[in-house]
């Protein structure tokens, strides 16, 4: 054939702006969507450990490195000359240059200086003295103090002349909040011991405000801001206290520390540069500090600063948090980015099927007038590429603007393999399919095609591939098999091998169908059916995309179920019922009755709370609650925690004082004193004899799992007193319940503690994750049944319009459109929730929840495992239905309005 590409783009375009558009815009949105998650995802990471080195606080992200004292061996003039700012500043910029990236110290917040270790006693007695002792101090010259504070009164320090050893008088000062709580005030004396000379004089010529008191600057040593109220070890139960603070000496004065019993060092403090630090760099990150803290970096240091340096953080512990904490999260989105990436894959290749589905014919004639298989594949990827390649472009942008931050090139990988994908797929399926010059070809009918054997030694291999990876997810969770990549796409080979299971069945039914149905009066049945049956569009791609696209949705949907399900529960743990007021003693009388007053609240129960009673001769502490035992058993069969009968609790009302109280246990409690009766002292120092009669795990009264719960009908007057209230309700009134109480009690609502659970960017990532994922995956059941149902759309409104020529009315059209598409339609809904239900029965013993669900301290309350969530099942396929529906009697509404003389002048569309 002549190379007329440009002009056979041209042609193509204006024939059918409609199907060009529509490709533009699926192939935009999916790009936009593909190169939008790797940045979230690094955003959300990144967020997330910047959040944790913050919340970590630089006393434990900055490396601190200290040298020793110089040697005594030294000339005094050496020795002082090294503690000057020019020496212990040379020596920081090498400490800097020594920091590897990925690692990046903070200029800013990175300090060095020279410190006194011990604490020094000093006589002054107009310093505070809390227990009569003196108080003791630091001394501290670090650098940068003019940057990273304001003075509040007085002058920064300054140093007159050459400062020796020998020095006999400093100018220092001091925190706003050490002057305070020291009785320090600009102009004051502060006479610190000295080694065989008289004591050094430090007078405060300034009282500074920290510009920034939670930096690393200031945090990293609390001491310099904040002094300490130290408590001396001793028997006596108030045991006596001084205090400890820091003087702040100008840099130029660190000499004079050497003249003190303090043991001068240097230090070089190292603040990390939470701008620089990326997630995925994590690796990188913790062989950096590794370097600084005992590694070659250790080394450089020791060259360029003291042989005896030695560095201390906890900034690899907290990467290695963090680590743990991603290592749960990550696996479980990539099950969900590879449900959405197959999903969207399948979509697009479906479209370009159906494509050359539809130009069958023409591309047919094509090859019967002579184009060559490579001219013709060539044209129709010229054809595709002019429309994808600009709205991969136009995608990538806006998922560029949408989503900043996060790493660009995996951002581009991934539009460029969507363009790729969408180029390819009508090439590719035009390729296959008219590879062999035929004019007419064989009728593929859905009830008449029989798979080819290629096909099935295809089907055979996924199947065991599918089967690998759900024997692998289950054997090692999903963390457990991160480095295993059947694991992720275990979900989708699910969907996967249930849609071509389904595809083999669908004939036999309809079959079935068509034969009961050609027994019956009326025509629209039979011919529905037959139509159904009758139709050569592959149900292959179709039925896969819409089976993988439910099962995407109804495990990311239970996902997000099962992650507010287990908050609920800790939450509920955690508080024992919708609200919980306990005081440190008995609460007023009244309160109760108040709070049965309050908006929201169903019911209150009332229990009377012990934290120091003691079980059994070993005399071991059990928090016990006294309750009434009909209204407390209401309640745990309410909030499901620990149900029991009420008559097992319940004191007999013919015992006498001696008998013992039915009691229900803890299993560890049970375990430790059995069935028999045995003492219980309590904290007012009265004692009972109780016998375990119920065995529960939890109970709503005590968090914990060690406790007991007795009639408190039972108990002396003093310890029956009520000190905790549990209610129950919806939308309970916090400021109500607040104002009820007063300062008496505290108020512990489940809703707030509910909140409080979500301790990660992290964590809401990938729920945000799972949230795009459930909606693109119903999204794309949507568009792949609009798809299927449109490709048969121009044939279903000829036929349709032939019909009504034979006196076929408009009820008897609906009916026979609706019927026609509902059983790929029914098949799909059926089929999507079956499919979604057994891939989350399958793959629950591996999937664990509780890494997205809770924070690290808040997983002691129990895992969350994944479960059906019925609504994510219902919903999508309800959808599907609705829509194929929806979609038969719009077309049918539509034919009849434009009338069957159009239809038919458009010609045979078979």
């Amino acid at each position: 054939m002549t190379p007329v590409a440009p002009a056979w783009v041209r042609v193509r375009l204006r024939t059918a702006p409609g199907a060009a558009a529509a490709l533009a815009l699926l192939v935009a949105l999916t790009a936009c969507l593909a190169a939008a998650f790797p940045r979230a995802l690094d955003r959300y990471e990144d967020t997330g450990l910047v959040r944790a080195v913050e919340r970590a606080t630089p006393q434990r992200t900055t490396v601190l490195m200290r040298a020793p004292q110089p040697g005594l061996h030294l000339p005094q003039r050496q020795r002082e000359q090294a503690l000057l700012p020019q020496a212990v500043g040379r020596q920081y910029a090498a400490v800097l240059d020594t920091v590897r990236r990925p690692l990046a110290a903070d200029p800013g917040q990175s300090a060095y200086g020279v410190q006194t270790r011990n604490d020094l006693a000093v006589p002054d007695r107009w310093l505070s003295r809390p227990s009569g002792l003196p108080a003791k101090v630091h001394l501290a010259a670090q650098s940068g103090l003019a940057a990273h504070s304001s003075v509040r009164a007085g002058r920064l320090p300054r140093a007159s002349g050459e400062v020796t050893a020998a020095t006999a008088e400093v100018e220092a000062a001091v925190t706003a909040e050490t002057a305070g709580k020291m009785h320090i005030e600009v102009g004051s004396v502060i006479h610190v011991p000295a080694v065989s000379r008289p004591p050094l004089a430090v007078r405060v010529t300034g009282i500074l405000t920290p510009r920034d008191p939670d930096g690393a600057y200031w945090a990293t040593q609390p001491l310099l801001r904040t002094p300490d109220l130290i408590r001396v070890p001793s028997p006596d139960p108030a045991p006596p206290e001084y205090w400890l603070g820091v003087l702040l000496l100008p840099p130029e004065a660190a000499p004079a520390l050497l003249g003190t019993a303090g043991y001068a060092t240097p230090y070089w403090q190292v603040a990390p540069d939470t701008r620089a630090l990326h997630a995925h760099e994590l690796d990188g990150l913790k062989s950096a500090v590794a370097s600084l803290e005992s590694g070659p970096g250790l080394g450089q240091v020791r060259e360029a600063t003291d042989p005896g340096t030695q560095a201390s953080t906890e900034l690899d512990d907290v990467l290695l948090s963090y680590d743990s904490l991603r290592s749960g999260i990550v696996p479980l989105v990539a099950v969900a980015a590879v449900g959405s990436a197959t999903v969207a894959a399948v979509v697009l290749l479906m479209a370009g099927g159906l494509a050359a589905d539809r130009r069958r014919a023409e591309l047919a004639l094509l090859r019967a007038r002579g184009a060559s298989l490579p001219g013709l594949t060539g044209r129709l990827l010229a054809e595709t590429a002019v429309v994808a390649v600009p709205a991969g472009a136009l995608g990538l942008g806006a998922a560029l603007l949408a989503v900043p931050g996060g790493r660009r090139t995996a951002a581009v990988v991934a539009a460029v393999a969507v363009t790729a994908v969408a180029c390819a797929a009508l090439p590719l399926r035009a390729a296959v399919a008219h590879r062999v010059v035929r004019v007419h070809g064989p009728r593929e009918d859905t009830v008449s095609v029989r798979p080819s054997r290629r096909r099935t030694v295809a089907e055979l291999t996924l199947l065991v591939i599918a089967a690998g990876a759900v024997e692998a997810l289950r054997r090692r969770g999903v963390s457990g098999g991160s480095g295993d990549p059947l694991v992720s796409p275990a979900p989708v080979l699910v969907g996967v091998v249930a849609a071509l299971v389904l595809v083999r069945l669908y004939p036999w039914p309809l079959r079935r169908l068509a034969r009961l149905t050609g027994r019956m009066r009326g025509v629209v049945g039979p011919l529905s059916l037959a139509r159904a049956g009758r139709t050569s569009v592959s149900p292959v791609l179709p039925l896969l995309a819409l089976l993988t696209a439910l099962t995407t949705a109804a495990f990311g949907g239970s996902v997000l179920a099962g992650v507010a399900d287990a908050r609920d529960r800790a939450a509920l743990l955690e508080v024992g019922a919708d609200a919980r007021v306990e005081g440190t003693g008995a609460l007023p009388a009244g309160l109760p009755d108040r709070f049965r007053r309050a908006p929201g609240v169903r019911d209150v129960t009332e229990v009377s709370l012990d934290h120091w009673a003691k079980a059994g001769r070993t005399m071991r502490q059990v928090p016990l609650a006294g309750v009434t035992p009909a209204k407390y058993a209401a309640l745990a069969d309410r909030t499901g925690l620990g149900a029991f009968p009420a008559e097992q609790l319940r004191r007999p009302a013919d015992a006498g004082s001696r008998a013992p109280l039915p009691a229900l246990a803890s299993p560890s409690v049970a375990a430790a004193y059995g069935m028999r009766p045995f003492p219980v002292r309590l904290g007012d120092g009265t004692e009972v004899t109780v016998r375990i009669t119920v065995v529960r795990d939890r109970t709503p009264a005590v968090t914990g799992t060690s406790f007991l719960v007795v009639d408190r009908a039972g108990l002396s007057r003093a310890t029956a007193g009520t000190s905790t209230l549990l209610l129950t309700g919806e939308h309970l009134d916090t400021g109500a319940l607040r104002q009820a109480v007063g300062k008496s009690a505290s108020v512990q609502l489940r809703s707030v503690q509910r909140t409080r659970y979500v301790d990660s960017p992290l964590q809401s990532g990938a729920e945000a994750v799972y949230t795009v994922a459930v909606a693109a995956g119903a999204g794309y059941a949507v568009l792949a049944l609009l798809l299927s149902l449109l490709r048969a759309a121009p044939e279903r409104a000829a036929l349709l319009a032939r019909l009504r020529t034979m006196g076929l009315t408009r009820a008897q059209g609906r009916r026979l459109l609706v019927l026609e598409s509902l059983p790929q339609a029914l098949l799909a809904s059926a089929g999507g929730a079956l499919t979604g239900w057994a891939t989350i029965r399958l793959l629950s013993p591996g999937i664990d929840l509780t890494a997205v669900a809770l924070p690290s301290t808040a997983a002691s309350l129990g895992g969350s495992a994944l479960r059906t969530d019925p609504l994510s099942l219902a919903l999508p396929t309800a959808a599907v239905l609705l829509l194929a529906v929806g979609i038969a009697v719009g077309q049918a509404w539509w034919t009849g309005r434009r009338g069957s003389v159009r239809e038919l002048r458009a010609g045979d569309a078979r």
